[in-house]
């Protein structure tokens, strides 16, 4: 079928890439340097040799064979400098083409973002916030208020009269100045009646005072 309409049957080689042309140089890169080496060191040789020979015919041939290796590696030189300057160009142009590429990929995840953004958001009602807001708020001032109310203090209000309050003190006073009066002549000072502690019924022994015993009141 292929004879019939003409067609190849064989595959397409694959289009070259800014990668593909860049190696492809640094190889040949490295073939020259190889090149320049080997010309350095036989140039050297050379040097070496003339430098101990004197003026003649064998001096003059030496040194054209020198000048020879001489040109030859200025020409590999321009080679070299001249491919060097074709690959810097393709990787300034391989930087801006992977700057390009990385540049669509954020605008197409800006894209999706913004998109995805669109949708939640849509789904949100400000109303519905605005009124849940005002009623936390006004759920903190009932708290507030409660808690307020919990912690008030009763104490004595403040209309009593500081007057009643100093003759009230001073009737204690005298009170307490009377039962010492009445009971100052008791033997041992014995201590009134009701400032005694009551004894436990459970207590086996009865209190001492005064290395003697005495009954307990009541």
């Amino acid at each position: 079928m292929n004879r019939l309409f003409g067609t190849s049957s064989k595959p397409t080689a694959p289009k070259p890439t800014l990668t593909t042309a860049i190696s492809s140089l640094d190889a040949r890169l490295s073939s020259i340097d190889v090149k320049l080496a080997s010309l350095t060191a036989e140039l050297s040789g050379y040097q070496s040799k003339l430098a101990k020979m004197r003026d003649g015919p064998g001096k003059t041939a030496l040194k054209q064979k020198a000048l020879k290796v001489l040109r030859q590696r200025k020409q590999y030189e321009a080679q070299r400098d001249q491919i060097q300057s074709q690959v810097w160009n393709m990787e300034q142009a391989q930087t801006m083409q992977d700057n390009l590429k990385n540049t669509m990929v954020t605008i197409d995840a800006l894209k999706t973002t913004n998109k995805q953004l669109k949708k939640e958001y849509g789904k949100v009602d400000i109303d519905k916030i605005e009124r849940l807001q005002d009623e936390m708020a006004d759920l903190l001032d009932v708290g507030n208020e409660i808690q307020e109310s919990l912690a008030r203090s009763y104490e004595v209000p403040e209309d009593v009269d500081e007057a009643e309050l100093d003759a009230e003190l001073e009737a204690l006073g005298q009170e307490v100045e009377l039962e010492r009066e009445m009971y100052g002549g008791m033997e041992g000072g014995a201590v009134p009646s009701f400032m005694q502690d009551e004894v436990p019924e459970f207590v086996d022994e009865e209190p001492k005072v005064g290395g003697k015993v005495k009954e307990v009141a009541g």
